[in-house]
């Protein structure tokens, strides 16, 4: 690989909000080592993850007021990345600073913008509204997984892997065998699969909880570089949901982002949300139970993968109908990459 697979002027989600508090909390986006906090007046701070003066972590420091310590030699950087103290001197040498961030607070998450500051647009923040509607309900996660970010979202734009990494729990053969659309504006990729009159998978028969066949659907919505929605349900067969009436059936959303840590790793946001029996909590715990053993089915998957790509560096991809999704993805990133580089401008390729 010639050059990093990310593109640095992008929002990336560093962090569930509620994770970002009063402390010093370390994240790796894009290479970039860096420490989140928040202000007294609760605004998100990012900072390089290293001292001006010897490197050391600064989130192995500590916050004082609006403040970061050094845990090193205790020199004071403010929330502007300015150095405003040093021991055993009165002057402050005027260089002495560490970079700071663009952050967004959106959808109840952190946002940071490695790239260029000037820009760095709020009204580009991935669309994952539906992770903080009241009028959905669900719970959400994250975690580092030990390949690119780009395995992820190859995973997630093609669900024919559920047949056979999820054959006892959302997969069954109609998925693989089910004919599928998929178009493509701007920076964003739709797929849509529907499986008209089937045998309900055992994840979907335990919630619908009503025997005989249905029509289930798959929505994918990719919006570059990394960030992914699945809209998927199930209703029983002859209800209307193909003509748009799902309230016979389950509608769920799986809202994905993935921000990369570096070429080899990444880390993976993820919430399931419903819009029925929002006050539930049972209901609630027990889709994101069986959602969390799905994505350890992928987990597996994804980083077996990436020890496969390690041993194979020059390893191409062959592609097939079911990777028309992923490939106008990646397609749309090797084109953002290029523009940042200065080798080619960003505009939509073509995917025949």
């Amino acid at each position: 690989m010639s050059g990093p697979s990310f593109p640095e002027n992008a929002w990336y989600a560093a962090a569930w909000a509620r994770h970002v508090a009063e402390d010093l909390l370390p994240r790796q986006v894009v290479d970039r080592k860096v420490v989140l906090y928040r202000r007294g007046d609760g605004r998100a701070v990012a900072l390089d993850d290293a001292c001006w003066h010897r490197l050391l972590p600064l989130s192995m420091g500590r916050l004082d007021g609006e403040d970061v310590v050094c845990g090193y030699h205790g020199l004071r950087y403010g929330p502007d990345g300015r150095c405003v103290f040093m021991p055993s001197q009165e002057t402050v040498n005027p260089s002495a600073h560490v970079r700071t961030y663009p952050v967004v607070e959106e959808h109840g998450m952190v946002w940071l913008w490695p790239g260029d500051p000037a820009l760095a647009d709020p009204a580009t923040v991935p669309d994952l509204s539906l992770a903080a509607r009241p009028d959905w309900a669900g719970r959400d996660r994250d975690y580092p997984l030990a390949c690119n970010y780009q395995l992820v979202v190859d995973n997630l734009l093609d669900l024919t892997h559920e047949t056979f990494v999820h054959a006892g729990s959302i997969g069954n053969a109609a998925v693989a065998e089910a004919p599928f659309e998929t178009t493509h504006s701007g920076r964003e990729v739709v797929l849509t699969r529907w499986m008209l009159g089937i045998e309900a998978p055992p994840f979907f028969a335990k919630h619908l909880g009503r025997p005989g066949p249905v029509d289930r659907w798959q929505i994918i919505r990719y919006q570059a570089p990394s960030t992914v929605t699945i809209d998927v349900g199930v209703a029983p067969t002859g209800t209307g949901a193909p003509d748009g009436d799902r309230s016979q059936g389950i509608t769920m959303q799986v809202l994905h982002t993935v921000t990369p840590s570096t070429e080899g790793t990444c880390r993976f946001f993820w919430k399931l949300v419903r819009n029925y029996s929002l006050e539930d909590q049972a209901l609630t715990d027990g889709l994101f139970a069986d959602s969390e053993s799905v994505l350890a089915e992928d987990r597996v998957v994804l980083e077996a993968q990436q020890h496969a790509l390690d041993d194979h560096p020059d390893k191409v991809f062959y592609n097939l109908n079911i990777d028309a999704a992923a490939m106008w993805a990646r397609q749309l990133v090797t084109a953002m990459t290029a523009a940042e580089s200065g080798s080619g401008s960003f505009a939509a390729p073509s995917v025949r």
